[in-house]
């Protein structure tokens, strides 16, 4: 296999890459689905099901096919653990057998997870809260203690493959999900062989869309295919999903002493924040969303003009799209790269959402195709970016992936895809 196409870190620092992903998301399970979506640019939201939202003003969504947690959860982590946690079980089941690592570490205190998170085990917590205030017994169930919390998917996944190392969570909203793969590249140069990182969501509850709605962002439109148009003239909100990604992070020598499949390397990543109120009628700066963009890029030795492809946040509410809009700008000049987006297929998971932009961005480059934007039809005023209408191969292998988490968090990572093998030496 040829060695990866990437920038040298500096002088003694080890370098960061990516041997395997793991999806679990409304565009379907595993690497292959989510491809073929992405792709075909097929939509898949639609009435949420895991709750009755008749009620709500939103009541589409993004929601995982044909998911069932007992395929990857066993019956004690079942009954100790949201839906959120489950996905992540999955997603890094099929992560670690996508990199051709054994589901239990061989090393534990050399392997590590750090994953995003923000709302939590919102489901489990709903279903015995109502069994308080609701029935007889006016208890709620043991499990009610850590099922909830922000960080029980990771705590659930170092002890069920025993990952001892520096594990942690992190808490960004959106922003999280390339957060905690910034996170993990300084884990690996601090010594850590192996880390998972990524994030998965379940914001599909009462509750959590209550909370969403409380934002004023969330689109009130019952037409899926009309729901979620980020950058567009008729852009009224975003869309809740659950899901997301997980990625073997690994060091590269590690990797390659044992032969493994390489999609890429983290090579740079900046986060800053507006550190102003979110209010009503805010946006977001797109001056510190510049920054984060601008940093990244120095960070990882790329220059705007290496750029492949932006994977841009994509809100899909006017105010944000057209500060984005301007931050890209900002950063690029008139004459931004190729930008795509696929939110309007899948929905917006949160930090899941923003781990997904990074898979796919990855698996264009493991496929030497940059896929074609989802949207927009017609682009608002001020969102005039230069949105990919059709496939075309990358030239720089450079891709900058963009989060904004609400209440001012800004990320950016830049990722450089390896050389992918022939077609006609692989399977």
């Amino acid at each position: 296999m040829p060695a990866p196409a990437v920038t040298p870190a500096p002088a003694g620092q080890a370098r960061a890459v990516v041997t395997g992903i793991g999806v679990v998301a409304p565009s379907g399970i595993g690497v292959e689905a989510h491809w073929r979506t992405v792709t075909a640019g097929v939509r898949r939201t639609g009435p949420i099901t895991l709750f009755d939202a008749a009620g709500y003003p939103t009541r589409v969504g993004g929601e995982v096919p044909g998911f069932h947690p007992a395929a990857y959860v066993d019956t004690r982590q079942l009954v100790q653990t949201d839906r959120w946690t489950q996905l992540g079980f999955a997603a890094t089941a099929l992560a670690l057998a996508d990199a051709g690592l054994p589901a239990r570490a061989p090393d534990p205190y050399a392997w590590a997870v750090t994953l995003a998170s923000s709302s939590g085990g919102n489901l489990f917590g709903q279903r015995e809260l109502q069994r308080l205030w609701g029935g007889p017994s006016r208890t709620v169930g043991a499990y009610q203690s850590i099922a909830w919390f922000y960080a029980a998917s990771v705590g659930q996944l170092s002890i069920h493959h025993q990952f001892k190392g520096p594990s942690g969570v992190l808490v960004a909203e959106a922003a999280g999900g390339l957060d905690s793969l910034a996170h993990a590249v300084r884990t690996i140069r601090r010594g850590t062989s192996v880390v998972v990182a990524g994030a998965t969501e379940c914001p599909l509850s009462p509750y959590a869309l209550a909370c969403q709605l409380r934002s004023g962002l969330l689109s009130a439109v019952d037409e899926p295919a009309a729901a979620y148009r980020p950058f567009d003239r008729a852009a009224g909100g975003y869309v809740p999903a659950e899901g997301g990604a997980v990625f073997v992070v690994e060091e590269r020598g590690h990797a390659l002493a044992r032969g493994a499949r390489i999609y890429g390397e983290v090579t740079g990543w900046a986060a800053t924040h507006d550190a102003v109120h979110t209010g009503p009628d805010t946006a977001g700066d797109p001056a510190t969303y510049a920054r984060a963009m601008r940093l990244a890029l120095a960070r990882a030795g790329s220059t705007p003009d290496e750029v492949d492809l932006v994977v841009p946040d994509a809100l899909g509410v006017p105010r944000y799209d057209r500060s984005e809009a301007a931050a890209l700008r900002a950063v690029f000049g008139d004459r931004p790269p190729p930008v795509s987006t696929h939110k309007s297929l899948t929905g917006r998971a949160h930090q899941g959402g923003s781990a997904l932009d990074v898979a796919t961005a990855l698996l264009a480059f493991h496929h030497d195709t940059l896929p074609a934007s989802a949207g927009p039809v017609d682009p608002a005023p001020g969102c005039e970016l230069g949105f990919l209408r059709a496939p075309r191969r990358p030239e720089h292998r450079v891709a900058l992936v963009c989060a904004r988490g609400f209440d001012g968090f800004n990320s950016a990572l830049v990722l450089r895809g390896a050389v992918p093998t022939p077609r006609n030496a692989t399977d």
